[in-house]
């Protein structure tokens, strides 16, 4: 017995969503009202889809995009920095080097930037390499007016995204030096390990301390790194794979809210610090993300 569809693509459903979404449990419950749709068709109409992995893809696009929309208020009430839900993902994942860096927690905050229709339209055309004519079908616009939209969103992209500009050995040696440093205390281990202008981001959502806007310069974030050793001394840091990059988790500290942290590396240092202690967002922490194109 041929095996259904959409146990065939689900993982490729739930990267579609996620990426559109940048949460994890929004594009769960995307990819499952796409199952309930999916399954309400009948067994007869199913047989007659022709191309039932673009007929999925375009279901599950305009799902998220009306989650998006449904989501708008809520973004902009807020509290503080807004960054996407970080995934534990698999060594396969970081491998497909395209497809780590469409999941980056880098990328992701730019998609963010773009308009529903500009993100969509990106996502489907950049990421999964979907034909002009089926996008045109989920976002309702002319195949024309999707390659004007197309080539907005990756210019729009294009100046807006890190570059991760060294290989994975490399990267996982940086966050190494930079975990120790943090751990020690060592200011001079930290600014040898970040980038002058660097930037770091936190996530707290108004529930877990976190700074409400960004930090900049080497100085400014070792400075606020290098107590952690002092005033978190029961917490641990491990370094884990998170969106297909070398990242770390930080546990047991004395607030009780763990930390996942994502880099962006340049030139062999730290450019950029993304982390998120909004503990809404890190519920599936423990369990791997089966992702794939």
């Amino acid at each position: 017995m041929a095996e259904d569809p959409f146990v065939a693509h689900r993982r490729l459903l739930f990267t579609v969503a996620y990426e559109m979404l940048g949460s994890a449990a929004d594009a769960e419950d995307v990819v499952q009202d796409t199952w309930l749709r999916w399954d309400t068709i009948g067994d007869a109409a199913r047989t007659e889809v022709r191309d039932p992995r673009a007929f999925l893809v375009r279901m599950v696009t305009r799902k998220a995009l009306d989650r998006i929309r449904a989501n708008a208020r809520r973004r902009e009430e807020y509290v503080g920095e807004w960054l996407p839900e970080p995934l534990l993902t698999a060594p396969d994942v970081a491998d497909d080097v395209e497809l780590a860096e469409s999941v980056s927690i880098a990328m992701l905050t730019v998609l963010e930037t773009l308009s529903p229709t500009e993100r969509a339209v990106f996502v489907l055309r950049e990421v999964f390499d979907t034909p002009y004519d089926e996008i045109a079908d989920v976002v309702g616009k002319s195949p024309a007016a999707v390659r004007q939209i197309g080539h907005r969103a990756r210019a729009h992209v294009a100046a807006r995204r890190p570059r991760m500009e060294v290989g994975r050995g490399e990267q996982q040696a940086v966050v190494e030096r930079f975990l120790g440093a943090v751990t020690e205390g060592d200011l001079q281990g930290l600014l040898d390990v970040l980038a002058p202008d660097v930037v770091l981001v936190a996530d707290g959502g108004g529930i877990a301390q976190a700074v409400r806007n960004p930090v900049v310069g080497a100085k400014k974030v070792a400075n606020l790194l290098r107590p952690f050793s002092r005033f978190a001394p029961t917490a641990e840091i491990r370094p884990v794979l998170l969106n297909g990059a070398p990242g770390a988790r930080v546990v047991g500290t004395d607030d009780g809210y763990d930390t996942a942290i994502s880099f962006v590396m340049e030139q062999g240092r730290i450019s950029r610090i993304y982390a998120v202690r909004n503990p809404a967002k890190l519920t599936r922490i423990d369990v791997e993300a089966t992702i794939s194109r």
